[in-house]
């Protein structure tokens, strides 16, 4: 068996734990905020059979959407930029996804 957590952009949350839902994958939904831009997020959390992992990322690659996002000045320290204020345009979304081994697995 295989962990996977999987952290998705808050605007594809719901798209996502819906298909994994739809599909049959039992899965765990957390919210979460990122370290870079402190966007909201989604993580899920599921346990699946070892055979299952490429359905279950294949769904969140497909529902998992890149977008531009223009990060404001505050969010970048100016001195990194060069001493520039301008907010840049950054690309956000997708997901980011673990896979681990499971030693062991019990629903109670």
């Amino acid at each position: 068996m295989k962990l996977i957590f999987a952290i998705v952009n808050n605007d594809d949350g719901a798209i996502v734990s819906a298909q994994l839902i739809k599909q049959g994958i039992h899965v765990t939904k957390m919210a979460s905020t990122g370290g870079f831009l402190k966007k909201g997020n989604h993580t899920f959390i599921t346990a699946v059979e070892d055979d299952e992992v490429e359905k279950v990322i294949e769904i969140i690659k497909n529902y998992s959407k890149k977008r531009t996002y223009s990060a404001p000045a505050d969010v970048i320290s100016a001195a990194s930029l060069g001493g520039s204020v301008t907010p840049i345009q950054v690309t956000i979304g997708g997901a980011t996804v673990f896979v681990a081994n499971i030693e062991r697995f019990e629903r109670i």
